[in-house]
């Protein structure tokens, strides 16, 4: 009779949660078991929905394609400068927002506009602001006595512009999670440090980033991911362009080229598999590393 009831009970949940099993199955789940399988396509009818051959010439012609490299190596240089940046900064940010400053929900609201702005937006008025000719950057730049850049038409300075522009967007999101952890933090553990007359510093350091260090790790895996999906950014500010000689060419960059401009469907899928598995790496090094940090404390 218990069997009966948990079953029913079973099933019960189980329509009521279908719909969004449904929807997750079609749009979610199915693309990635396809896009999988066409990873593997060598010889394919795409009008017919005909695969003729399975093999693994696309991963052997992606590991020997110069571009595809270079949009790894692109892809780590921004991850490497992105990812700790932000994080340091936004961490700062949130610490200075959570003390008693004036106008702290002015602030507040002024540094999360960027996350719900739309990139695109975004984008085109870094355009503006990079102009070498007529963007305030230079404008700037020249009033303190410095020659003008060629942010977005150089090589040499299109990453860091690149980098520049996904910092600034990405600090609201990381600064709102950090002030709901700061929030969180029990006063009484600052107060009785400050009764020890430990000063702000050493409340940060032996207070504040340990029991913040949860929240840490979660902004270090979403900024992590972010960061290896880096297209729109690039996508508007260099005009629907890699950057110039491909010096901002990205793995997502290179996988919309291959699958929208030159239509190789399984090469594409194969760098999307790629870049996965590479995802996946990193987020199980973080998750162990944070485990460690777990069973340490």
């Amino acid at each position: 009779m218990s069997n009966n009831k948990n079953f029913k009970s079973f099933l019960k949940g189980i329509m009521y949660v279908s719909p969004a099993l449904i929807i997750l199955t079609i749009f979610n789940i199915y693309p990635i078991l396809k896009s999988f399988d066409m990873s593997f396509y060598t010889h394919y009818n795409y009008y017919k929905d005909i695969v003729y051959t399975r093999g693994l010439d696309n991963f052997y012609y992606i590991f020997n394609d110069r571009e595809f490299l270079l949009a790894v190596k692109n892809t780590f240089i921004y991850v490497l400068y992105v990812m700790p940046i932000s994080i340091v900064l936004s961490l700062f940010v949130a610490i200075l927002l959570n003390s008693n400053i004036k106008f702290r929900g002015f602030f507040r609201t002024i540094y999360f506009i960027p996350f719900v702005t739309s990139t695109v937006a975004i984008s085109m008025v870094w355009r503006w602001m990079y102009h070498a000719d007529h963007g305030i950057l230079n404008y700037l730049l020249e009033l303190m006595g410095l020659n003008p850049v060629k942010w977005l038409t150089d090589a040499k300075w299109a990453m860091p512009s690149l980098i520049i522009l996904s910092v600034w967007k990405s600090l609201g999101y990381n600064i709102v999670i950090f002030l709901a952890g700061l929030q969180n933090i029990d006063e009484q553990y600052n107060f009785a440090a400050k009764i020890d007359g430990a000063g702000k510093w050493q409340r940060i350091k032996n207070i504040t980033i340990p029991l913040l260090s949860p929240t840490i790790f979660f902004v270090c895996i979403m900024t992590l991911i972010s960061s290896f999906k880096v297209f729109g950014e690039v996508f508007a500010l260099f005009d629907k362009q890699p950057g110039p000689l491909n010096s901002c060419l990205t793995m997502v960059y290179y996988i919309y080229n291959k699958f929208y401009n030159q239509y190789q469907y399984g090469i594409a899928s194969a760098a999307v598999f790629i870049l996965f598995i590479i995802i996946s790496l990193f987020n199980l090094v973080q998750f162990y590393i944070g485990k460690k940090k777990v069973e340490y404390h």
